[in-house]
């Protein structure tokens, strides 16, 4: 449709695809709520008044009429499903575009992975854009299976659905001045970068805006938002499965600023999607907490629109795309209908198109050299110990020190204090890494956990209370080419596997959630205490989130930014 075309449309003159009549429109653009009657051709808003002629006519009987819901920052990823599964999970729930950073499988595979996320992502009705992973690996102090450089991602940056930056979560090298983030950080001058700054203030934090990143999704209280939207941040309030800071962030925000603050899942589980939402629940507890309806939707819309110069989407008005959701009302904000360019995509919860082709089967990622149990050996050097602790529904961990049970020359798992082992096995070059460690928290009783997703550089995390079971539990995901496990007496009890690049199931959302399910109450059987361990266990391995994390090559103090002895005497 050229301009005059266009122009025709909205005068009038000629005949639409698709007329939407007796509807209430959430004008985000004029912060009002006002009936209208929609004219759409060519999969664009090309009026909003009465007496166009149209092709087909569908009355919405007094529903509410918003833009198509954007989340701001997404890793698929996370969501443990393939692309294609991902985005038939969420565009029934009323999103028709994300930003994605795709870096757990850049972690993985390098830019063989990006160019899958890409090639999939291609496939599927969902409008997927990307921000180009900046931290591959997060830190030096981990074993990736790729390391991209500014001049790995420099051939990616002209490509159509590349936006910028993704975040930079190398915060102290950033503001150290280290030459490899700075190379990437002029390589997108003219671009967007992403934030990740936990708990980062005053000078710091300023140096660190100053370098290029104007977002972060990672603020846990009103106070550190506060200050990150006076220092000319755009805030990513982020409810995820494991991360959930929405109710917290929402004081902050008032009439003035409200424009900067954008709404973010960053990463859900199936389970979670399924039960309750995308970002659509977002807008849920939003309004449940005392939030204008228009500001809530304003947020999910037309404010990461603008941020990431969407200038297409993010509103009902003309000219803009005709992606569109439905509300009941906008009390419980129950999504009705979804349209993508003006073609329903969605009704009543129900996906009602094809998703595309599957994605491509990968090759495997594993290559572990020489595991066995003995490798899971801690030499007792010393009676008191660092240990991991974790603490309850949150990513960051306290820095322990206690004393550990001595049996020989060994230091073992001691379930009477809740002090477990816990092992970060290497699976992308064959190094033979073992990172070896403790832990308190699960309240394992026996048995072991383990996984292959383990952020950022994803390599297998294990937690047991004996060597044999955390070393069956390894040899599993092994066989599995990746995934999730729990083992108890010798051998796996249930597991789940996640052969593409160890992150991702090829089946489908609910056949992943009862999976999870199923592995959650394993591991409850044997006495672990988290309702979800494995989300627990997937960010002990990530070094970049205070305070104490273990990866391959060894314990880190995140805050001291350095590898440590495992004892402390």
């Amino acid at each position: 449709m050229n301009l005059e075309e266009r122009i025709r449309f909205a005068r009038g003159d000629a005949e639409v695809d698709l007329v939407l009549t007796n509807c209430y429109v959430v004008d985000v653009l004029s912060g009002r709520i006002h009936p209208a009657q929609i004219a759409i051709a060519d999969g664009i808003i090309v009026g909003l008044d009465s007496g166009y002629r149209a092709r087909k006519t569908i009355d919405l009987k007094g529903k509410y009429l918003a833009p198509g819901l954007i989340d701001c920052h997404v890793h698929i990823e996370s969501s443990m499903v393939s692309v294609q599964e991902f985005a038939g999970t969420i565009m029934p729930r009323g999103t028709t575009s994300v930003i994605i950073d795709c870096h757990e499988i850049g972690n993985v595979m390098g830019i063989a992975g990006i160019r899958y996320m890409m090639d999939s992502a291609a496939k599927v009705p969902l409008d997927i854009f990307f921000m180009l992973p900046s931290c591959v690996p997060a830190t030096p102090f981990e074993t990736s299976g790729a390391v991209l450089e500014a001049a790995d991602l420099k051939p990616l940056i002209d490509e159509p659905a590349v936006l910028g930056l993704g975040e930079l979560m190398n915060f102290p090298g950033t503001i150290a001045g280290d030459p490899g983030v700075l190379a990437k950080l002029e390589l997108f001058k003219d671009m967007l970068v992403d934030g990740h700054a936990p708990s980062l203030t005053g000078k710091d934090l300023t140096a660190y805006i100053a370098a290029g990143p104007d977002s972060d999704h990672e603020c846990t209280n009103a106070g550190e938002a506060e200050e990150k939207l006076q220092k000319g941040m755009y805030i990513f309030m982020r409810e995820g499965t494991a991360a959930r800071n929405l109710l917290d962030l929402l004081p902050v925000m008032n009439a003035e600023n409200s424009s900067r603050c954008c709404l973010c899942t960053d990463d859900r589980l199936p389970g979670d999607l399924l039960k309750r939402g995308d970002i659509d629940s977002m807008l849920r507890m939003a309004v449940d907490a005392g939030v204008s309806p228009v500001t809530a939707i304003q947020m999910a819309t037309i404010n990461t629109a603008r941020r990431f110069g969407l200038r297409d989407r993010g509103a009902v008005a003309a000219g803009y795309r005709a992606d569109l959701v439905v509300f009941e009302d906008l009390e419980k904000l129950g999504v009705r209908m979804v349209l993508k360019g003006g073609d329903m995509v969605a009704e009543g919860g129900e996906l009602k198109i094809a998703m595309g082709e599957e994605p491509a089967v990968l090759s495997s990622t594993f290559n572990v050299a020489e595991f066995n149990s003995e490798k899971l050996r801690v030499p007792a050097s010393g009676k008191n110990a660092r240990v991991i602790g974790v603490i309850p529904d949150q990513i960051v961990t306290k820095a322990l020190s206690l004393e550990v049970r001595i049996e020989g020359d060994l230091a073992v798992a001691d379930m009477k204090k809740d002090i477990l082992k816990i092992a970060v096995v290497e699976r992308h070059a064959g190094t033979g890494n073992v990172g070896l460690g403790f832990v308190q928290g699960f309240g394992l009783t026996r048995g072991a956990l383990a996984s292959s997703v383990a952020h950022d550089s994803h390599n297998i995390v294990v937690v047991g209370a004996s060597d044999e079971d955390m070393a069956a539990a390894v040899e599993k995901i092994i066989q599995m080419d990746g995934g999730q496990v729990v083992a108890t007496g010798g051998e796996a009890v249930a597991s789940l596997a996640l052969p593409i690049a160890g992150l991702m199931s090829p089946i489908s959302a609910q056949e992943v959630a009862a999976k999870l399910q199923k592995l959650n109450s394993s591991a409850a059987d044997i006495g672990c205490k988290l309702g979800d361990p494995f989300i627990a266990m997937s960010f002990l391995a990530l070094p970049v989130i205070p305070e104490l994390k273990l990866t391959d090559r060894g314990l880190v103090d995140v805050k001291k930014f350095e590898l440590v002895p495992l004892f402390v005497d």
